[in-house]
């Protein structure tokens, strides 16, 4: 058997058993809604720990972190920074939101944000943006995959099968589990990739470099614009001091606001579990440390890599690892991928079906989960045909997508903390946020201080959100209560 065979075996087993564990941990959830959206409310400190960090650390940390490293240099660090700034006011917020939802029946973002704020086209527009930006989420991590499988065979396994097959495991016990098949296969793939990032991120800069002090140095030698705070553009030029702080705010205000993340506050058992996580996440961001060495190691090995988020799988096979920890690679590199992609999948789907149907379609039960599984096989379908064709940097993918997430911020802190806050103000905020991040995404010259897109929504959103709601009538005290004084 050649290389690429023992490699592809390696792989399977580690699929299989990612199946097993989806497939059976579906059994401990009810077959209502609120079990295949929220797990029954039942998740413990353990599952929450692994799905909060294996689902913010997915294909664009294990892949694009390495590949911003190698061909961005210091750039790479916002990503240190966003997620410690990004957790800590779920702290406070987590917690409200679980209470909230535990007492009206909440399983989905919008369905918090219009109890407060009560219009259909609210829902329809929140589920809109969602799904807007978890696509290229979903992308991000089908094209993860790909590229990982396709590396590592050595090109017999094209991106395009490597995805279809990572993913069609994925679909499935998504299918059958729900959230619940998230959550056990999270714990299993966030533990997986862990260990796999620290022995590779510690074994590559000495195997190649002697250590990690003597890489450095080599490189403050021959390439010290990688080393010098904000770092590179993609076009190899000094990346501003404006898009590099608006890039760590945005992703900060936008991290606790990502569909899937917020609505794992209402599958917690209960606040202490949700606090305990917010506490011990930054333990789970020293993940990143090592993958970014990973990347700077191939700096001087590999120099001229045409695709950077290429630049990890192909340090595995040129340093000529044993079979089994290239298999085993392979299958960490999928673990940061299929943590994500599953809990991204379900969500996209719930959001879908739970605040861009129901509200206009009155459904049982059983005909929204078969609606949630038909979206989650279409969201599939769409995301593996841009995965496949999509060229674009891992992380800048995540970037972009952001930009549409971080115009819910102001309609979230205004649900929960101004009492003045109306409908129409709501709506309004997010319309102008929007648009105006649209208009500066396809407009990026007319950026003021290269500053990004979603920051400049942000300025035109929260400005119509207070000015139109000082404008309407205030809502009914004792309906505001309920969100409010909580």
């Amino acid at each position: 058997m050649e290389r690429w065979h023992w490699v592809a075996l390696i792989v399977a087993a580690y699929l299989g058993v990612t199946l097993w564990i989806g497939l059976r941990a579906g059994r401990r959830s009810s077959r209502t809604v609120t079990g295949f959206v929220a797990g029954d409310r039942d998740f413990g400190l353990l599952v929450m720990y692994f799905i909060t960090g294996a689902t913010v650390f997915s294909a664009f940390a294990f892949l694009g972190g390495p590949g911003w490293a190698y061909s961005r240099g210091a750039a790479v660090f916002y990503i240190l920074a966003y997620g410690v700034l990004g957790i800590a006011p779920w702290y406070f917020i987590g917690p409200r939101v679980a209470r909230i939802g535990r007492r009206l029946g909440y399983v989905t973002q919008a369905q918090f944000l219009t109890g407060r704020f009560p219009s259909r086209f609210l829902s329809l527009l929140v589920a809109s943006l969602s799904v807007i930006a978890l696509l290229p989420y979903i992308t991000l991590q089908i094209r993860g995959a790909g590229i990982v499988i396709e590396v590592v065979t050595e090109g017999h396994v094209p991106l395009w099968a490597g995805a279809a097959l990572a993913y069609g495991i994925v679909l499935t016990y998504v299918l059958v589990s729900g959230v619940t098949g998230v959550g056990w296969t999270n714990t299993f793939q966030g533990i997986f990739m862990l260990v796999i990032a620290w022995s590779l991120g510690l074994y590559l800069p000495h195997a190649l470099h002697g250590g990690i002090g003597p890489m450095f140095e080599g490189i403050l030698l021959e390439r010290p614009e990688l080393l010098e705070l904000p770092g590179l553009t993609g076009s190899g030029a000094p990346w501003s001091w404006g898009g590099y702080s608006s890039a760590i705010l945005v992703s900060a205000i936008g991290l606790t606001l990502w569909p899937h993340l917020f609505m794992k506050a209402f599958t917690a058992r209960d606040d202490r579990i949700l606090r305990r996580t917010v506490v011990l996440f930054p333990t789970f961001q020293l993940f990143l440390v090592p993958v970014m060495l990973i990347g700077f190691a191939g700096v001087l090995y590999l120099p001229g890599l045409e695709q950077p988020d290429f630049i990890l799988p192909q340090l595995i096979l040129d340093v000529q690892l044993p079979l089994l920890v290239v298999g085993l690679f392979c299958a960490g590199a999928l673990s940061a991928s299929m943590s994500t992609g599953d809990a991204v999948l379900h969500a996209t789907a719930s959001v879908a079906v739970e605040d861009g149907v129901k509200p206009f379609l009155p459904m049982d039960d059983q005909l929204q989960r078969r609606l949630i599984r038909i979206g989650v096989l279409l969201a599939g379908i769409v995301a593996y045909g841009f995965a496949v064709t999509e060229g674009m940097s891992l992380v800048l993918l995540l970037l972009t997508s952001y930009g549409v997430i971080v115009q819910l911020a102001p309609t979230v802190l205004a649900a929960l903390f101004w009492r003045r806050a109306t409908t129409a103000g709501a709506l309004a905020g997010l319309v102008a946020g929007g648009l105006a991040t649209l208009w500066f995404f396809f407009n990026p010259a007319l950026r003021p201080w290269d500053l990004h897109e979603g920051l400049l929504g942000l300025a035109v959103h929260l400005p119509v959100l207070l000015a139109v709601s000082l404008l309407t009538a205030a809502q009914p005290r004792g309906h505001v209560d309920r969100f409010v004084a909580v």
